[in-house]
């Protein structure tokens, strides 16, 4: 077993460094300042679970882009099949000419998504571009306008989504009236509620039957565990609650499964580990190894409410992307592979919790598999957002990568890949452990 005394010496230089810096000044004048980097380290190569920066700096990747490079940086066979597809061709719009990549993402989604019944799929880009595909097809199908969202969500940065998030700044402050018809709900927040999981439905409920009628609401949608809302875990019995009511009005389930989808929590979806049966489930980030290619994927009879040419976009399912998307999910259903991801949270864990036990600061730990939230308090228990900056820099200048969460920006969220190494991991809790104690 390594050492802190025998492990590789990660930082060559200040945190940024000179090229770094020079080039985070070219950013300054060349960028706009709405696209600004967490940590202004600039990247010159990837390997598995590092990032190297252009100045020789190594850091240990907890965040995988917000959770893209799952199966690690350099990924060979999913870069083998990129590269032999793009030698084939790189495009023709699947609409206007099919291939059959697209096809064969979809049959596989259609396997791999919760639920025993038929299903289909639509291939798209981003995360959002998928999230706003989905209300459309709920609301096609249900001929509703609303939609219900939960406290602490987050959906993207499209028009639509900007006024499903619960946060404003900085997504939609300033830019101009929020889309109407959507109704917010507390989610289960048991750090804070402290309410059992049903009882935390209800109360949701009762404000959706006032709010908006559950007649009038074409679909619910909701992060199984919350991701940029500080990895919120639901107390059981919320997500089934909120399931056996939409069932009761007809009211389409959407599962934002973009950050949680694909092995992070160690099973293929997270909705998996609370009896959720979604009936649109929206798939993005991990799914193409770093290509954008993301899928709304769903009952059969729901994905059909629109008609032919209504959905898809100039680069919905690239088949760059959709060669790397089959190898990816070839790779998550191998024996072995989601175990794998469940020791690794369990090692995180137990980490954490030694932590907490030692710094006052960790008023709690949270996660499953490879996605841990450890929200920041003050002496009062309210939330610290600076506690978050301070880690986050500290464990930079040590060579760990970390991401902020919550709505205060006081969790530490951390997306480690899905087949780290134990050493890796415990390099990394060493260096919060240093992080943490720095003043």
């Amino acid at each position: 077993m390594t050492t802190i005394a025998t492990r590789p010496k990660r930082i060559r230089t200040a945190v940024p460094g000179p090229r770094s810096q020079a080039l985070n000044a070219q950013r300054e004048e060349f960028v706009s300042a709405s696209v600004s980097p967490l940590l202004p380290v600039y990247i010159d190569r990837a390997e598995g679970s590092i990032l190297t920066d252009v100045d020789g700096n190594e850091f240990i990747d907890f965040g995988c882009g917000i959770g893209v490079t799952s199966l690690g940086h350099g990924n060979e066979a999913a870069l083998g099949a990129m590269l032999a597809q793009s030698r084939r061709f790189t495009h023709t719009l699947f609409t206007i000419t099919p291939y059959e990549l697209y096809v064969e993402v979809a049959r596989l989604l259609t396997e791999i998504t919760p639920g025993d019944f038929a299903k289909k799929s639509v291939l798209s880009s981003t995360g959002a571009e998928a999230i706003e595909n989905a209300v459309k097809i709920a609301r096609a199908h249900t001929r509703r306008n609303g939609i219900a969202v939960v406290d602490h969500g987050y959906h993207g940065r499209t028009n639509l989504t900007l006024g499903m998030n619960y946060k404003a700044q900085p997504y939609s402050a300033h830019v101009g009236p929020r889309p109407g018809e959507i109704y917010r709900i507390p989610n289960s927040y048991p750090f804070q509620d402290g309410l059992d999981g049903a009882e935390a439905a209800r109360r949701g409920i009762r404000q959706l039957e006032k709010t908006s009628g559950a007649q009038n609401l074409a679909c619910l949608v909701i992060e199984p565990i919350q991701g940029e809302g500080g990895v919120v875990v639901p107390a059981p019995g919320y997500l089934e609650t909120l399931q056996a009511w939409c069932r009761e009005h007809g009211i389409v389930i959407i599962a934002d499964e973009i950050q949680t989808g694909l092995g992070r929590t160690g099973r293929l979806y997270a909705s998996e580990h609370f009896g959720l049966v979604p009936d649109l489930v929206v798939t993005a980030k991990a799914i193409a190894a770093g290509i954008p290619v993301s899928a709304v994927t769903g009952r059969s009879e729901i994905m059909d409410a629109i008609p032919a040419g209504g959905l898809s976009g100039t680069f919905s399912g690239n088949p760059v992307g959709c060669a790397a998307a089959v190898e990816v999910i070839r790779q998550l259903r191998e024996p072995g592979v989601l175990e794998r991801t469940v020791e690794i949270g369990e090692r995180i864990q137990a980490g954490l919790r030694a932590l907490q036990a030692k710094h006052a600061v960790i008023g709690d730990v949270r996660g499953l598999g490879a996605l841990h939230g450890v929200e920041l308090v003050d002496a009062a228990g309210e939330p610290d957002a600076a506690a978050f900056a301070r880690v986050h820099r500290e464990a930079a200048a040590r060579g760990l990568l970390t991401m902020a969460g919550g709505s205060d920006g006081h969790v530490l969220r951390l997306l480690p890949q899905v087949n780290i190494s134990d050493e890796l991991i415990d390099e990394a809790l060493e260096i919060l452990d240093v992080a943490f104690a720095a003043r």
